[in-house]
């Protein structure tokens, strides 16, 4: 199974050799993303995004950890505290 996000990455880099350089990773590794060898990891994610210029997402690349990235970006809803209840 291809991994589409990962393989626009490239695309958008330039090439699989590009993106590995850009974001420190063999280009076996990059290969390995693309062809659903290897699970990208979320560190990873956070790398394309920087280097694609948000050409890519974490969203798209690892959208299992949805609420990981939600909490990243300071978008994850939290329960309000009442105001009696906060430290001082």
């Amino acid at each position: 199974m291809i991994n589409e996000p990962v393989q626009k990455a490239a695309l958008i880099i330039g090439s699989q050799a590009k993106l590995a350089r850009e974001i420190g990773a063999s280009p076996a590794m990059v290969h390995q993303w693309i062809n659903g060898i290897r699970p990208i990891s979320a560190e990873r994610c956070i790398d394309i995004e920087r280097v694609t210029s948000g050409g890519v997402t974490c969203e798209e690349l690892r959208p299992d950890l949805a609420e990981r990235w939600a909490y990243l970006r300071g978008t994850e809803k939290t329960a309000s505290i009442p105001a009696d209840q906060k430290a001082a």
